[in-house]
């Protein structure tokens, strides 16, 4: 494993910035497990917002389900608010092959049906099969496919990023 030259804690301050305008005075916001539930519990705290966000899970919707079973975080779905019509900021780590992102709108729509739900992530790395993009990204890279970009959150609560995988 390498570490990649990509500084989280600053990726944190633009995607911080970034984000206000696509806000709406009752928009929730709701992570992906893990790495977007990260992001979304320290921005809730960081712009002050009055509500606890969501966490969503992947896991039951997607389409490698049969290949990848049920991984860890499949109960990781916990939505404090009511989602039929609310605005909901998705946030998410890693945008990539925009597979995760349809699973986790499968998955909320088992939940109710939101006025809107906008897209916000740290880095999206390009590689997209699905017709799917962010409204805002803090950084846009690619990546070799044989590479993973992994968010990792320390006991301090800051973020930093590693490259698992071999370079292509």
């Amino acid at each position: 494993m390498s570490t990649l030259t990509l500084d989280a804690e600053a990726l944190y301050a633009e995607l911080r910035t970034g984000v206000r305008p696509l806000m709406r005075p009752d928009t929730l916001l709701l992570g992906v497990w893990s790495g977007g539930a990260w992001l979304a519990e320290r921005l809730a705290a960081d712009l002050g917002l009055g509500h606890k966000p969501g966490v969503i899970s992947s896991a039951l919707h997607r389409d490698d389900f049969g290949a990848r079973g049920l991984a860890s975080g499949t109960d990781a779905t916990k939505i404090p608010y009511a989602v039929d019509g609310a605005h909901i900021l998705l946030l998410d780590d890693v945008l990539y092959t925009g597979r995760t992102i349809r699973a986790v709108i499968n998955e909320l729509f088992d939940f109710g049906r939101p006025a809107s739900v906008t897209l916000a992530v740290l880095v999206d790395r390009g590689g997209r099969q699905l017709p799917i993009a962010a409204a805002y990204a803090a950084a846009k890279l690619a990546l070799p496919a044989s590479q993973k970009l992994a968010l990792a959150r320390g006991a301090d609560g800051r973020f930093t990023f590693s490259i698992e995988g071999e370079e292509g």
